[in-house]
């Protein structure tokens, strides 16, 4: 089984409807940041390099080398492998990032099956590729597979919106939140997006004072 798929606004609505009329806190939340965002994306190897690309350095700068990447063409997985070291290092990636893009190129995954795929066999079959962690394959099956009821517990933002949010002494750890996100299920895709709106408007607000 693989679950409800967001594929509209409208299914974000639902969502935020679920969630609201079962926690008090999430239908706060609400109120704070209005209407929340689809976020979905395209699936496939672009989106995984782009995730790797992105890893540990600023939006900015991730942006900037994706776009040399783009120029060059040097976005798909043949590219990736044809492509020499020298090639790969003049569009930005550091030698680390080179050995993920080639190791991404070289996994042959099957894209179109992991569509039908359940979230498990998704998180097991992405993370077996060098550079991709947990995290980037949880947000890869929320966003460019549309998955309802994933979460992601080691994103740090989401960690401090639940802290906020449900007003704890502490930001709870990964496992911590993993187990809170299980009272969000069916729709706990729903819940992250929803945290992340919350945290943007308390850390504006919180600029502004």
């Amino acid at each position: 089984m693989i679950g409800r798929i967001i594929e509209c606004n409208e299914d974000v609505s639902e969502g935020v409807a679920h969630l609201g009329a079962t926690c008090p806190r999430m239908k706060v939340a609400f109120a704070e940041t209005g209407p929340l965002p689809l976020r979905r994306r395209p699936d496939g190897f672009e989106q995984l390099l782009s995730a790797i690309v992105s890893q540990q350095v600023s939006v900015a700068a991730a942006a900037s080398i994706w776009r040399k990447m783009k120029t060059a063409r040097l976005t798909g997985p043949r590219k990736i492998t044809a492509a020499t070291d020298e090639e790969l290092r003049a569009v930005g990636l550091s030698r680390q990032k080179i050995r993920y893009g080639r190791a991404l190129a070289e996994a042959r995954i099957n894209y179109r099956a992991l569509r039908g795929a359940p979230n498990e066999e998704i998180i097991k079959e992405l993370t077996q590729v060098p550079g991709i962690g947990i995290w980037t394959a949880e947000i890869y099956a929320m966003f460019s597979l549309g998955r309802a009821d994933v979460f992601a517990p080691g994103d740090l933002a989401l960690q401090e919106a639940a802290r906020l949010l449900y007003d704890l002494p502490k930001r709870p750890t990964e496992k911590e939140l993993r187990q809170m996100a299980e009272a969000w299920a069916p729709w706990r895709s729903v819940a992250a997006r929803q945290l992340w709106a919350y945290y943007h408007v308390v850390k504006q607000r919180e600029g502004i004072r």
